[in-house]
């Protein structure tokens, strides 16, 4: 199977890598020919090189700025951005010269939908705010007046409206896609919402919940199907085994709270009705 010019790899293995695994195999293929040129990876193929959360990515042309805001058009399987790229905007990840982690946000925050924009801008959020289980809110609104000066030295940029957004919501506290997406259904539904709110557990541990709604005494627990699929997500425990220990800890946070505990997947997410529906089957009221 042909990848570019002179790059060929074995259809049936490519096949059955994931769609943002075929992405960076496809740029590294797209650089190879590109060498010695002013062209930088950036947008969503950066988002892919530095291993950024993607919601629903589905394979699409290469993108890359032209540094120096040189001219020259896009052709089949690869967009050209005309832009300017400060030196600390341009990194090397293994090897490709692509856009940094706060630029490659900046440019998915202007040019992808919403929910794509912000599992991204979550993603890289949490590598400045989290660590383990230590959530640092300085960091966190630090890392937003970063961002914030960006769009300020781009008052007329294509998006910067829905840059503005995503960086204004964007929070270190989702550990996934799904929890990034749940939580904008769940505010465009009129709900409050606390990322990751702790409760006690057993024996002096601690009990950590996606998402809570605190008005109305709900927990919301993402399902992502590789948390039973996935071996590596299951850590050597069996699917049979993940769902006693998820059982056990849902009756636990029940128990001592008194809450509701809902859950959901990407389906119930996929839009704000979906989301409705699947908290009414929880006897959940609208917010209030």
């Amino acid at each position: 199977m042909r990848l570019q010019r002179d790059s060929y790899v074995s259809r049936t293995p490519f096949a059955e890598l994931l769609p943002s695994a075929q992405h960076r195999m496809r740029v590294v293929a797209a650089v190879e020919q590109m060498r010695g040129g002013s062209a930088i990876v950036s947008h969503l193929s950066a988002a892919v090189l530095h291993g950024l959360p993607l919601y629903r990515f589905v394979e699409q042309p290469i993108q890359v700025t032209l540094a120096g805001g040189r001219r020259a058009s896009s052709r089949p399987g690869l967009q050209r951005h005309q832009g300017r790229l400060a030196d600390d905007d341009i990194v090397d990840v293994d090897g490709i010269l692509c856009t940094s982690l706060q630029r490659t946000v900046f440019d998915v925050a202007r040019t992808g939908p919403f929910e794509t924009a912000l599992a991204c801008a979550d993603g890289a959020l949490r590598r400045v705010c989290v660590d383990g289980r230590a959530f640092d809110p300085v960091a966190q609104e630090e890392w937003r007046d970063r961002m914030s000066e960006r769009t300020r030295c781009a008052p007329g940029a294509r998006g910067i409206v829905q840059a503005r957004r995503v960086i204004a919501f964007a929070d270190g506290r989702a550990e996934s896609v799904g929890e990034s997406v749940s939580r904008v259904q769940f505010v465009r539904l009129g709900y409050t919402v606390e990322p990751q709110m702790a409760v006690a557990g057993p024996r002096g541990s601690l009990y950590y919940a996606d998402i809570a709604l605190p008005n109305e005494q709900v927990f919301w627990e993402f399902d992502g199907a590789g948390k039973y699929s996935d071996p590596k997500m299951r850590g050597g425990m069996s699917a049979d085994d993940v769902l006693l220990k998820v059982k056990r800890r849902e009756d636990w946070i029940r128990a001592v709270t008194g809450w509701k505990v809902c859950r959901g997947g990407f389906l119930d997410i996929a839009t704000p009705e979906a989301l409705a529906a699947r908290l009414a089957a929880f006897g959940v009221e609208p917010a209030r």
